[in-house]
C-alpha cells in the first residue's frame, strides 16, 4: 500500500495527526513490526470510544425507559 493511501485511511479511521505521523515513519523506515504494533493500539483506541459510545446509548436508553414508564 503506498503511502499516501495509508495515510487517508488512517485519518479516515479517526487517528489523530501525530499517531498517522509515527505510523507513516514505521513504514517508511521499514520497521513493519513497529507499524504494526502502533496500528493495533489505535484500533484498541478506537474500539475503546466505540465502547464508551455503546455505554452512553445504552444509559440514555434506561433513562428514556424510565421517563416512559412514570408517564404511563
Amino acid at each position: 500500500m503506498d503511502k499516501e493511501r495509508l495515510k487517508q485511511y488512517l485519518q479516515d479511521a479517526g487517528c489523530s495527526s501525530n499517531s498517522v505521523s509515527c505510523i507513516i515513519e514505521r513504514l517508511e523506515t521499514d520497521d513493519l513490526n513497529g507499524m504494526m504494533l502502533l496500528m493495533k493500539k489505535e484500533r484498541c483506541r478506537a474500539l475503546d470510544e466505540f465502547h464508551e459510545s455503546g455505554r452512553k446509548v445504552d444509559c440514555m436508553d434506561f433513562i428514556l425507559r424510565n421517563f416512559e414508564k412514570e408517564n404511563k
